[in-house]
């Protein structure tokens, strides 16, 4: 029988830190991030993920959004759950938020401080390494940039660490080897793979949430599937608020990037729902049959 989480609760408390179980994912935005990142936040969204990678995020559009948000009063700083991420050359353009040149531990700290400007903040609630510098295993580089982002813990400037698009050997290696495990893991999460059900179940041996982003896009064949359109059906909900209630009973923090004010509303309506064990049963199958 899958299990399940009981009726989820929009925050958790996690290694001493106050968690929203849901998330805004602030990807692929370019010129619309600030004035989706308000909406997000104006919806009810109190987690916010971002990174330092202009490639595929605005950062500072982000930052500009929060500010605003602040200065009108819909929340405090301290209510608003912010995660940034640090992303090795490899995967930027020519936009560098650090000197190229430089020793890793100097990328992360210009990298940081840059984080830091854009969003208008003192401070991380969560510092994501943005994907391992090798496929297999993890390099040099990778334990020079994990140390940088233990240093960032330990000053109080980062409440948490995480990493993200990480194997489950290379997780293992973390939680092995690190002196801070890692907190968060967030991966593109396919129905194929259960769910990404190892990486889950390692992340719970080792009091670590999971994060699942692209939940809709990377399962669009899956989700086109009778037996859980018929789920849908039967508890009038959209197909998004079943798979985001899905994810949320599994224990799973997902992401949306919804750019819709009215699909923002609706995925958080998602936490009105429930789903009884042969619900979860089936959306977690899903991939092997109807």
């Amino acid at each position: 029988m899958t299990e399940t989480a009981p009726a989820a609760s929009k925050f958790i408390q996690h290694r001493g830190l106050s968690v929203p179980t849901f998330l805004y994912g602030t990807a692929w935005k370019e010129d619309q991030t600030e004035a989706l990142t308000y909406n997000a936040i104006k919806a009810g969204f109190l987690g916010i993920d971002t990174a330092n990678q202009r490639r595929h995020y605005f950062e500072a559009g982000v930052g500009n959004a929060v500010k605003r948000a602040i200065a009108e009063q819909l929340l405090q700083r301290s209510e608003l759950f912010l995660q940034s991420k640090f992303t090795f050359v490899s995967s930027q353009d020519h936009r560098l938020p650090y000197d190229p040149k430089a020793d890793y531990d100097t990328q992360v700290q210009q990298s940081f401080a840059s984080s830091l400007e854009h969003l208008h903040t003192d401070y991380l609630d969560s510092y994501i390494l943005h994907g391992p510098a090798v496929r297999d295993g993890l390099s040099d580089a990778d334990w020079e940039v994990w140390r940088a982002m233990e240093s960032l813990h330990k000053s109080g400037a980062v409440k948490l660490l995480g990493v993200s698009n990480v194997s489950y050997g290379q997780l293992q290696g973390l939680f092995k080897q690190a002196e801070i495990k890692p907190a968060f893991v967030q991966n593109r999460c396919y129905a194929r793979s259960q769910w990404d059900a190892q990486i889950r179940q390692l992340c719970r041996e080792n009091d670590a949430l999971y994060q699942g982003f692209s939940l809709l896009t990377a399962n669009a064949t899956e989700l086109q599937k009778p037996g859980i359109a018929g789920i849908a059906k039967r508890l009038g909900c959209t197909m998004p608020q079943l798979v985001f209630r899905f994810a949320l009973q599994l224990g799973m923090m997902p992401l949306t990037g919804t750019s819709s004010e009215k699909h923002m509303g609706a995925d958080l309506a998602s936490y009105g729902l429930e789903l009884n064990p042969s619900d979860m049963a089936v959306v977690e199958q899903i991939a092997l049959g109807n």
